[in-house]
């Protein structure tokens, strides 16, 4: 069946199809941020929230959940200053960056080839910004996380590290959450020029959408786009990783509130990907979200599910709680 699609295609729409598969992400891989305090930051990530320190080179540490594959998933850069540095996207092939670069410059967007090297554990990637202003790094080749320290070697093949429980002790990075001006005309952009899925948004009575949720992977979400009450550009609104369970959530709270951690929101239960949640902020102003459960997609020709104004509340937390305004308002800058 397949092969008579393509044989009824003409050479020209086989290639555009072709092409579009090629160039999509595969996942979320990282995100980096500056600090203006990194020793209490490294702190709260380490020794509170329970990452593990892959290595601190220079003004940066690289850390990454007990089972996060990669030599990291958080980069901190030391600075006066608390930003969102990029947001990094593992792409589907080596070939790939090179589809990305020729459809950057049809488009006249700025882009920036980083050599492999350049960055630590990375190899080649591109940097560029979308519409809104959110820097974008694209990669293919990155160095696995390899424990060096006897203590921290897991006995267990599918573990690259020891679970310690030290901390919150989340199982991997989830997600990314970005605030910007226009939420459907940016998700627009994320799936037809990153091939990301866009899996469910809610709008308000007056028609806007207040946020889109997409993926490229089976989970919910890897990144969620949601409107920026100021309406001043875009910002960082939280990072995410993910528990394996409710009681290890109510563990992380309890954790939170003894080391003077300020939770912002929760716990909850969002009612669009069913996942229960905290807010925090860490000592350097970002906001970090602890959460657990949420369903998984399987389908290939998912729908997005649209949460009308009727039901958004639910949405946001099914339990009848109410976001503080800062949860709308507040966000870290972009460098």
């Amino acid at each position: 069946m397949t092969k008579v699609f393509y044989e009824m295609m003409d050479e020209q729409t086989a290639e555009k199809e072709l092409e579009k598969r090629i160039r999509s992400v595969a996942h979320i891989g990282h995100v980096e941020i500056s600090v203006s305090d990194i020793d209490k930051s490294l702190w709260f990530y380490t020794e509170v929230l329970g990452l593990v320190l892959t290595e601190k080179d220079g003004d940066k540490a690289y850390l990454r959940a007990w089972q996060d594959f990669d030599h990291h998933t958080l980069v901190l850069q030391e600075s006066n200053k608390s930003e969102l540095i990029s947001v990094g996207w593992r792409v589907e092939s080596q070939y790939s960056l090179y589809v990305f670069e020729k459809q950057l410059k049809q488009m006249n967007i700025n882009f920036e080839w980083v050599q492999g090297g350049q960055k630590k554990a990375l190899g080649d990637a591109i940097h560029f910004k979308t519409p809104s202003g959110i820097p974008i790094e694209l990669y293919w080749d990155k160095e696995l996380y390899k424990a060096t320290d006897s203590n921290m070697i897991s006995k267990l093949p599918s573990h690259p590290s020891k679970y310690t429980g030290k901390g919150a002790a989340p199982r991997r990075f989830d997600h990314v959450n970005m605030m910007v001006n226009d939420v459907a005309q940016e998700q627009k952009w994320w799936t037809n020029m990153l091939g990301i899925h866009h899996r469910y948004f809610i709008q308000n009575k007056e028609d806007v959408r207040l946020g889109s949720w997409l993926s490229r992977t089976n989970v919910s979400h890897e990144v969620a786009l949601m409107r920026n009450s100021n309406q001043t550009g875009a910002k960082l609104h939280h990072l995410a990783y993910y528990l394996d369970s409710p009681d290890e959530l109510i563990r992380a709270s309890n954790l939170m509130a003894e080391n003077g951690i300020e939770i912002e929101w929760g716990p909850g239960k969002h009612g669009t990907s069913g996942a229960q949640f905290i807010y925090v902020f860490e000592p350097s102003g970002h906001r970090v979200e602890i959460w657990t459960g949420g369903f998984l997609i399987f389908s290939p020709d998912w729908k997005a599910i649209e949460w009308g104004s009727e039901v958004g509340d639910l949405g946001l937390d099914m339990w009848g709680s109410k976001a503080p305004k800062t949860y709308f308002t507040y966000g870290t800058e972009i460098y």
